[in-house]
């Protein structure tokens, strides 16, 4: 019985992170693609400015383009995770949540650094809706993310019993 409410629970969380997850991914996308877009642009003959960064965004602050780059490396293990958490649900045994748990586990790490350059961001100020959309949501994945893997879990320790 318990055992199928954690299943229901994992399985609403699960996708409720793959939604979250591919949001992240599409802002993240038009982040960098305006960057690529609106970033230096270096004619033949000149050299680059002074303190010319290879992680230039026009939008932002300081720290948005090391949020962007790891919120859409979390995003892309984040939707891995998903894809695996799928088929653990789908089988529910202890045979298949070791490959669910491990990349929900570096999903989760990943949306932790992120979630750091995401504080570092706030701090800083000057960013613009979208960022602070991907900023809320890197932040709320921190943590759904963590009751995912503790749903999952809580199942086997039930069953081993």
């Amino acid at each position: 019985m318990a055992g199928e409410q954690l299943k229901s629970v994992a399985g609403l969380l699960l996708f409720l992170n793959f939604c979250m997850y591919a949001i992240i991914l599409g802002i993240g996308g038009w982040a960098v693609n305006r960057a690529i877009d609106h970033g230096f642009v270096i004619g033949q003959g000149y050299d680059l400015p002074a303190h010319f960064s290879p992680i230039y965004f026009p939008m932002g602050n300081a720290a948005t383009g090391f949020f962007v780059t790891f919120s859409l490396i979390a995003g892309v293990v984040g939707v891995a995770s998903a894809i695996s958490g799928v088929s653990h649900i789908r089988y529910w045994d202890i045979e298949s949540l070791p490959a669910a748990a491990s990349v929900a586990s570096i999903a989760w790490t990943l949306s932790l650094l992120a979630m750091g350059f995401a504080c570092k961001q706030i701090e800083l100020h000057i960013r613009n809706a979208r960022l602070r959309t991907m900023e809320a949501f890197i932040i709320i994945l921190s943590a759904t993310q963590l009751f995912y893997i503790a749903a999952i879990h809580g199942a086997a320790s039930r069953r081993r019993i």
